[in-house]
């Protein structure tokens, strides 16, 4: 969430709106766009089904059974909503490639 926030300016000449998405509770999550200073949207995904149905949740998160958590995922969706670009890792300490995720952008526009 850092990199996006530090990217925001090139994301915004991409004409790029970054929303990120957690099953973390409404409170928590705004705690966490203030401790890091995140200017985007941060929606709470509570009942898990936005997760589900972009078949992003960690069912037994950390093998714990029963503890469910989105994995660390990036969709770009063009002006329709039509998903044009999806990256999604079950590692969640693994890092995109901002790169590559500008490079989808800028064919958008």
């Amino acid at each position: 969430m850092c990199t996006f926030r530090d990217s925001m300016a090139k994301l915004n000449g991409l004409n790029a709106k970054v929303v990120g998405i957690s099953v973390d509770q409404p409170f928590s999550l705004a705690e966490f766009a203030k401790a890091n200073n995140l200017k985007f949207d941060l929606l709470s995904d509570a009942s898990r089904e936005i997760s589900k149905k972009y078949d992003v949740l960690h069912e037994n998160f950390v093998n714990v059974p029963g503890l469910t958590a989105s994995k660390r995922s990036i969709f770009i969706l063009d002006r329709d909503g039509v998903v044009r670009y999806k990256w999604v890792s079950d590692d969640p300490s693994k890092e995109p490639d901002y790169k590559k995720i500008e490079e989808e952008l800028a064919k958008l526009n």
